[in-house]
């Protein structure tokens, strides 16, 4: 049996822009792409903490160390720049191996979108 599970996470980052005019996506800064190890083209799920808007999209990568969380096509519609969301992917697995899965969680600094230290 297969179930799916929470593989990566980005927990409360700001929304720096919203692109009407682009055909579609979320654009993520690269640093924070690969601290939850995310891929470009990976379909995530995006919930807005400010309005309870929820949207399933693409990553397409964004420049390096930016902090860039830019929501593209319609979804700008649904999420503007100073709000907070959380994206999330899932990973189709064996019912075993969910069991010990770690999913890569990452709770970057919400006013930078830049990773914490720790």
């Amino acid at each position: 049996m297969f179930i799916q599970v929470i593989k990566s996470k980005l927990h409360r980052v700001t929304v720096t822009e919203a692109n009407l005019d682009y055909i579609g996506s979320i654009t993520i800064d690269e640093n924070l792409m690969n601290a939850a190890n995310l891929v470009a083209g990976e379909k995530v799920h995006i919930v807005n903490n400010n309005n309870g808007e929820r949207i399933e999209t693409y990553v397409i990568t964004g420049a390096r160390g930016s902090g860039m969380i830019c929501l593209n096509g319609a979804a700008a519609r649904k999420f503007l720049p100073g709000d907070i969301i959380i994206i999330m992917s899932y990973a189709l697995m064996d019912f075993e191996e969910a069991k010990h899965f770690k999913p890569f969680i990452i709770f970057p600094d919400t006013a930078t979108n830049q990773l914490l230290n720790k």
